[in-house]
């Protein structure tokens, strides 16, 4: 979400200039397979003028897409999802999910009737002759582009509790709800939609989209900690401390990997 312009505050995006972030203006239905050539673009240049790119974030799909390739299913056009959001809609949750199953019984055994946008997305796919569950999953290999270090930023569990209701705090002060209104008072892509609390922070009472805020944050946080920890070969680093200090033994690492005999790398 940090890839759209308009959700600055609500997104956290840095303050200094950072590739991709702000690229995509709210009307813009992106996808992982448009960011991941963008990634790649990007990575490549940095590569090329003899740099070391860091990729940080997000979703564990688009930083998994950033670094290798995923063989990603092709783009429906938005008529093609408006004629499947409309079958979902007017079957229900269970017969469209019905429908996927004769489709793509693979597909189906990895999701919810009440998946909306999966279930969508999924036969979408079907009628591009392709399918959610690809004949090879490469999202948890160890393959990428370049030779990649995943570092994990580990936090305790009461520290990162802490610190999301401070940053939901901050965000109100810093005017995200007037943020979350502007955005959803023009014209928007159901991706940018999307993006978390959104209509919570622009149309609850403040106590309330606060509480919701937190709340949604905290489950996603769990999320990306399962997400992350599936990560092969992933380096484990020590959050709870100075900024530069984590940032000292991630280059003392990488360092250290890069000096060991061919080979011996991991």
């Amino acid at each position: 979400m940090q890839a759209y312009r308009g959700l600055r505050i609500l997104t956290a995006q840095p303050e200094r200039p950072t590739r991709l972030v702000g690229i995509w203006p709210l009307t813009h239905e992106g996808s992982v397979a448009e960011y991941a050539q963008l990634a790649h673009t990007a990575i490549d240049e940095l590569m090329t003028a003899g740099r070391t790119p860091v990729v940080t974030g997000g979703t564990g799909l688009y930083l998994r897409a950033a670094l290798a390739e995923l063989e990603l299913p092709p783009a429906p056009s938005p008529e093609q999802r408006a004629e499947w959001e409309q079958v979902y809609d007017r079957l229900g949750p269970e017969p469209a999910y019905d429908v996927l199953a004769q489709r793509d019984p693979a597909a189906a055994s990895r999701l919810h009737p009440n998946d909306r946008r999966r279930i969508v997305r999924a036969l979408e796919l079907t009628a591009l002759g392709s399918s959610l569950r690809p004949a090879a999953d490469r999202l948890w290999t160890s393959d990428t582009r370049h030779p990649t270090l995943a570092f994990g930023l580990e936090v305790p569990r009461d520290v990162l509790t802490e610190r999301i209701g401070q940053r939901a705090r901050s965000m109100f002060a810093a005017g995200v709800v007037d943020e979350a209104r502007a955005a959803l008072a023009g014209p928007i892509s159901s991706t940018a939609v999307q993006a978390l609390g959104l209509r919570d922070v622009a149309e609850l009472p403040h106590e309330q989209a606060l509480e919701a805020l937190v709340i949604r944050t905290r489950r996603y946080a769990a999320y990306q900690r399962k997400w992350m920890r599936r990560i092969p070969g992933l380096v484990s680093v020590n959050a709870d401390r100075p900024v530069d200090d984590i940032a000292n033994e991630i280059v003392e690492v990488a360092s250290a990997r890069q000096r060991l005999p061919a080979g011996r790398a991991g």
